[in-house]
């Protein structure tokens, strides 16, 4: 069966103003050729048409010089499910001082497995809720014990209108640090005292969780205007707990239009209060979660 294909990464756009020295893109994905690696089965993409990994590696760095960010997180792509070697190089090849991974694992990881994820760079593993994927939450929570014994932590994504009434108090109780992708891909037609948003915010407060101010555009459209006040609730909610992301370089869209990322650096600037925020959501906050 011949699958879609995403498009090539979109061409680097420099930001109203550069990230500051040290700053963090916490999440990014790197893709290939067939060559480089070998693609998941149950996957619903493929990568853009010839593309390979010197090709994508070249263009993030450019996105990177563009941006002015030093630091990257990898984020272990579903087209590639559990073999996260691609995910490993790209550690690698960018650097082991600026650069951590988040990989995919199943319910049945074993020790050997996430030892592997621990040497070769990766701070943690990823859970998808929205869509599905290869790790469940009850396998995560099971396998957290372990996960903490490692300095991992979990990475997941969810909507937090659908799934945080469920999920809160179970996140609550994690004994390892949980990160939220793409600010909890709230339903920003609900505003921010819906139920779940809030239970997010409280979480927050609270120190529970961390989220990704990341990929405002898969809920609206650039300059991402429609996602200020839950960026700014999330900001006053603590400042501390953010993250921000590019989602480099945004595949599987399911009809979102892509954002550059000097836009979304942008929309974030034009919600952050002030500099010493700035400093702490691009540079010491992923410092400290990911030991930078």
């Amino acid at each position: 069966m011949t699958l879609p294909r995403s498009d090539p990464p979109l061409p680097a756009t420099a930001p109203a103003r550069r990230a500051p020295e040290g700053a963090c893109d916490t999440h990014v994905h790197m893709l290939g050729a067939p060559s480089d690696a070998r693609l998941w089965d149950g996957r619903v993409e493929d990568p853009a048409e010839g593309w390979n990994f010197r090709d994508y590696i070249a263009a993030y760095r450019a996105q990177m010089t563009t941006l002015g960010t030093t630091h990257t997180v990898i984020v272990q792509s579903i087209l590639y499910g559990t073999d996260n070697g691609l995910a490993a190089r790209t550690i690698d090849t960018l650097g082991r001082e600026t650069t951590r991974g988040i990989g995919l694992v199943t319910d049945t990881a074993t020790e050997d497995q996430l030892d592997d994820l621990q040497s070769e760079g990766f701070e943690g593993v990823r859970l998808n809720y929205v869509h599905g994927g290869v790790l469940s939450w009850d396998g995560v929570e099971a396998m957290a014990p372990r996960l903490a014994d490692r300095g991992l932590h979990v990475q997941m994504l969810l909507q937090a209108d659908r799934h945080m009434a469920e999920l809160a108090p179970r996140i609550a109780a994690m004994p390892v640090p949980v990160v939220l992708d793409h600010m909890g891909w709230p339903d920003l037609s609900k505003g921010v005292d819906e139920p779940g948003f809030r239970a997010l915010l409280d979480l927050m407060e609270h120190g529970h969780v961390w989220v990704k101010l990341s990929a405002p555009y898969r809920f609206c459209a650039t300059p991402f205007e429609a996602a200020d006040a839950h960026v700014a609730a999330m900001l006053a909610a603590n400042p501390l707990r953010c993250l921000w992301g590019s989602d480099w370089p945004q595949i599987m869209l399911g009809g979102a239009k892509r954002g550059a990322a000097g836009a979304l650096l942008d929309a974030f600037d034009r919600v952050c209060p002030d500099d010493e925020v700035r400093q702490a959501v691009l540079v010491d906050n992923p410092a400290r979660l990911y030991g930078f």
